[in-house]
């Protein structure tokens, strides 16, 4: 070959870019399905832990894999049990697939394991008859999808094992501020929201809009962080003024 000459490459057939192509989305597939995946909060029902509009991370592996670790849920006969991972802790915030439709991703806050007795008293938590102490931390704003907002009390709630988180209580006596006792049955969680006021959880049946008892297989990950955010009250705005609704200060933030 003379020093004009330029080596070329033959171009690259359409088969093996397909079989390329297949093989970058089985990875990106198969790191949804096994690492983590990402979500979108679109209630407010974890204010002020989580915002309408953040984007989360949930982490697969904590928990282990089963059937709710499927980034696509497809009919599938029914199994149970997880494979590899722990159970959750209390406090810890949970993505799952809502037991009334698997199809849909929600995202609450453990509170009860197997075996834990669950009530709540006036608007305060009780764990085994050890109450979750309430500190006073000021007053913050609870938003709808629609941007509007409503004054709540924020507290901080530190559960019997030691773990604190920021809560919302807008009103007393609300209608979920008193319920009877419950024992968590084998196999199965207790979730609620921060929003206390504003929360369809496990105070509420599936059959009522909630979650009931949250059964353990149908957990997807463990939520881990917020990597970005944007206020949805913008939508209602010129779309011109859109980006100034990006919180960046909530962007790659650690979930508590």
């Amino acid at each position: 070959m003379s020093n004009n000459e330029v080596a070329v490459s033959k171009p690259t057939s359409w088969r093996s870019q397909a079989a390329q192509l297949a093989a970058i989305v089985a990875v990106v597939f198969l790191a949804k399905g096994a690492i983590a995946e990402p979500f979108y909060v679109p209630s407010g029902s974890m204010e002020p832990t989580l915002l309408i509009g953040d984007a989360l991370v949930a982490s697969k592996y904590p928990y282990g894999y089963g059937t709710a670790s499927l980034p696509i849920q497809i009919t599938l006969p029914e199994t149970s049990g997880r494979l590899f991972g722990e159970p959750p802790q209390r406090g810890d915030v949970v993505v799952f697939r809502w037991p009334g439709d698997r199809s849909q991703a929600w995202v609450k806050r453990v509170v009860g394991l197997p075996g834990d007795r669950i009530q709540m008293r006036q608007g305060q938590l009780f764990i085994n008859d050890h109450p979750a102490t309430l500190k006073p931390d000021g007053i913050g704003e609870a938003e709808d999808d629609r941007g509007n907002t409503e004054t709540a009390y924020r507290y901080i709630e530190t559960l019997p094992n030691g773990v604190s988180h920021a809560i919302f209580k807008m009103r007393d006596n609300g209608r979920l501020d008193n319920t009877p006792e419950i024992t968590v049955p084998p196999g199965e969680l207790f979730v609620l929201g921060d929003n206390r006021d504003n929360s369809a959880d496990s105070r509420v049946s599936v059959r009522d809009g909630g979650v009931g008892l949250l059964p353990i297989d149908n957990l997807i990950g463990r939520a881990d962080a917020v990597v970005g955010s944007w206020d949805m009250g913008m939508r209602s705005q010129p779309v011109w003024t859109w980006p100034s609704g990006l919180r960046f200060a909530r962007f790659f933030t650690s979930v508590h």
